[in-house]
């Protein structure tokens, strides 16, 4: 059975575009205009996932998510926010939302993280806990990296990361103790088709670290290599 995704967005240029898209995948593509629309539709037909724009009439995307996760917890939620809305990133971010991708954003991408996610969410509902193929994982010390599942741990705790954080994470300890430069991370984590500000992979930096000290506060493997980018550093 094909997987629907409902695609909440004021812009009929991007619904239009990005359901054809979607729909050349295989994909079920339900298109609201409006947040209010949009919640009365994702209650009524429990799609596999939810595409938000954050800026819409009748509800915006941070009171939509703020609703629907009143009752649909586990809904894997992509954000679309405009450029430099890093506020409504970090408030999406808080409410439930399990990654945002910045308008203008290449299709693909978007395809990508939609794919990854409904990935990591059908082995979560598989019950499924167990850490996968020795040859899926990434071992560095207390972290481990699970490439079929997109789940991270530190010390056998889960830390939540978005798929753009994870695949950061990955970049980063693939090589312990090789600088890794804005760039090259902007093009692991968005493509190199998509401009990203590098003030927006310093964001991210900042959120992966303050979940890892979350859990342990003595983290500190990741180094700022300042003028060039940032290193992860095995715990001694």
């Amino acid at each position: 059975m094909n997987q629907t995704i409902a695609l909440v967005d004021d812009d009929k240029n991007i619904t239009t575009s990005v359901s054809m898209a979607l729909e050349a995948e295989g994909f079920s593509v339900i298109v609201y205009h409006d947040g209010e629309a949009g919640f009365r539709g994702i209650s009524d037909h429990n799609p596999d996932i939810a595409v938000l724009d954050v800026k819409m009439p009748r509800m915006d995307g941070i009171e939509l998510i703020q609703k629907l996760r009143q009752d649909h917890k586990t809904l894997p939620i992509i954000f679309l926010t405009s450029k430099d809305d890093e506020i409504d990133e970090v408030i999406g971010l808080r409410m439930g939302a399990d990654d945002y991708i910045t308008k203008p954003f290449s299709q693909r991408l978007l395809i990508e993280r939609i794919k990854t996610l409904l990935r990591r969410q059908s082995f979560a509902e598989g019950g499924d806990s167990t850490s996968g193929d020795e040859d899926s994982l990434i071992k560095r010390g207390p972290l481990t990296l699970d490439e079929d599942r997109h789940v991270c741990t530190w010390n056998g705790t889960n830390v939540v990361l978005t798929v753009t954080e994870y695949l950061l994470m990955k970049s980063l300890t693939e090589k312990p103790g090789h600088v890794r430069s804005r760039e090259q991370l902007i093009d692991v984590a968005y493509g190199q088709s998509t401009y990203v500000d590098d003030r927006m992979i310093d964001s991210h930096i900042k959120r992966i670290r303050k979940k890892f000290k979350d859990i342990d506060p003595n983290f500190n493997q990741i180094e700022t290599i300042y003028g060039v980018g940032y290193k992860y550093e095995n715990p001694a």
